[in-house]
């Protein structure tokens, strides 16, 4: 018969913590495992039966016995520290990388690389990489931005996004926008199909066959698109496309047109019809703002799914890959959801343009 050690003993508060542990669903495991030993050994079960009782070994047991009676709880939360390799990179130079990395750049070059850094540093490229890793450095990769210079901003802002938010009744909120020069891409080889282990492949060469314009207006309410593939992107092909959109909306219902500043839009024929269509109304999102224009959102998934990885002997068939993608949208159409305030949006301007101005 085994003999069972002497039983731990333990106070009310930790017997109260180990067993939050054991009943912890978002703790770790190996923690909730240690709390269990604790528990058994203070229950006075022999260390062999506690092992087999939790599938661990017998040293494991006495290793966790022993840091809970040198230092309670606290221990049992922590792996002990690792011996290891002593450090050789003092934090001097650690600091001298870090400062490089975002005060200087290399001869020649506009940002460091793990090696040029290296070199000049005159430590090994792995180290350059964890020292990079840990300050969250990462100068091989740049982040674009366009702040907008428009004066009314704020009050083509606030239209722009009550439609989103607020739409107003009886009524359709169009997004509507042009995606020009669509280029008819034939590969120049044909590529290989996609099989396990391998990604299907196309050659980075092409030959150009023409080009087209989609014409689109996404329906915000429910993710329909009125769509037109046209050769030219001038008023009289947006007029065309209006046309269209007046014929394929009923006819009771206000449309509120969300556009971007292009000339087409302002062009005096298209005034002229906006006269005589008085149930249309523009809305113009400000100048550099096309992440306000829901159907750019619309234009990436048509572009990534159907365009940029099609391969179009000639306009033709350009076009009617964009025609079945528009049916196809619309028969089962997911509406993008706009969840940005105002005031949030001019929060985000706001430290874009103090952080801008801190350093220029």
């Amino acid at each position: 018969m085994q003999r069972a050690a002497e039983a731990l003993q333990l106070d009310v508060e930790q017997r109260r913590i180990l067993e939050s542990l054991v009943r912890s669903r978002t703790g770790e495991q190996r923690v909730a495992m240690r709390a269990r030993i604790v528990l058994a050994a203070a229950a006075g079960k022999a260390n062999q039966a506690i092992a087999h009782q939790l599938k661990v070994s017998r040293p494991t047991v006495l290793e966790w016995r022993m840091r809970f009676a040198q230092g309670g709880v606290e221990p049992l939360l922590h792996d002990a520290p690792r011996p290891g390799r002593p450090r050789v990179i003092n934090m001097r130079k650690v600091k001298a990388v870090v400062q490089a990395t975002l005060r200087s750049k290399p001869p020649a070059a506009t940002h460091w690389s793990v090696r040029t850094m290296a070199a000049a540093q005159g430590i090994s490229p792995a180290t350059v990489q964890r020292i990079w890793k840990a300050h969250g450095l990462q100068p091989h990769r740049v982040k674009t931005f366009k702040l907008s210079r428009d004066k009314r901003f704020v009050e083509k802002l606030r239209d722009v996004v009550g439609l989103y938010l607020n739409p107003p009744e009886h009524a359709l909120v169009l997004s509507v926008d042009e995606k020009s020069q669509i280029q008819a891409l034939d590969r120049t080889q044909p590529g290989l199909p996609l099989k396990k282990g391998r990604a299907g492949t196309m050659t980075h060469d092409y030959k150009r066959n023409g080009t087209t314009t989609l014409f689109a207006a996404l329906n915000v309410l429910d993710g329909k698109v009125i769509g037109q593939c046209l050769p030219r992107h001038r008023h009289q092909e947006f007029l065309r496309f209006m046309r269209q959109v007046d014929r394929e909306t009923p006819a009771d219902l206000d449309v509120h047109c969300i556009v971007d500043n292009y000339s087409t839009h302002k062009h005096p024929a298209v005034k002229r019809w906006l006269k005589r269509h008085a149930r249309f109304h523009m809305h113009f999102i400000p100048t550099s703002s096309s992440w306000l224009n829901l159907v750019e959102r619309w234009f990436r998934e048509i572009t990534s799914k159907r365009i940029r990885r099609g391969s179009f002997p000639s306009v033709a068939f350009l076009v009617t890959a964009i025609e079945e993608y528009l049916e196809h949208n619309n028969q089962h159409p997911r509406p993008f959801v706009w969840t940005a305030s105002v005031e949030q949006i001019l929060k985000k301007v706001s430290r874009c343009k103090a952080i801008l101005e801190t350093l220029h």
